[in-house]
């Protein structure tokens, strides 16, 4: 039985809300990863930001990523999966969403403890349920 805790990058750094995307941008660099998680001043997750995010909803519109928070770019509560999860329930969440990345949050406390991403995937399940997950997040 592979869990989320099998598969996930631990120790998944949250950015706050009020900070801006910059930082997010350099931090991204910094880590090798595409997206943060953003956590509110209780430690919440409240969202999460990609470089996709930063490009499309900041850059592209001329705004200035100094000066654009990242909780402004968090919209609605991102899809989650807690630590004991299994392989089929993650790539059933992920897949029904159509999301690339997935907080994992340890359970009772609700505290980010790890990402997975479609990398994670890849590395950890055999190439034909790989196919599988990839052709059904791209899906139109």
């Amino acid at each position: 039985m592979t869990t989320a805790l099998d598969i996930m990058h631990p120790g998944a750094m949250c950015i706050g809300e009020r900070e801006n995307l910059a930082d997010a941008a350099r931090i991204m660099r910094e880590q090798g990863v595409g997206a943060l998680p953003i956590c509110g001043d209780d430690d919440v997750l409240v969202g999460i930001v990609t470089d996709r995010d930063i490009v499309l909803k900041c850059v592209a519109e001329g705004r200035n990523p100094s000066e654009v928070t990242c909780g402004e770019l968090a919209q609605g509560r991102p899809e989650i999966i807690e630590g004991d999860e299994e392989v089929d329930r993650i790539l059933e969440v992920m897949e029904e969403a159509r999301v690339r990345r997935l907080p994992v949050i340890d359970h009772p406390a609700h505290r980010l403890i790890g990402m997975i991403s479609e990398a994670d995937i890849a590395r950890h399940l055999e190439k034909e349920r790989v196919a599988e997950f990839v052709t059904a997040i791209c899906a139109d």
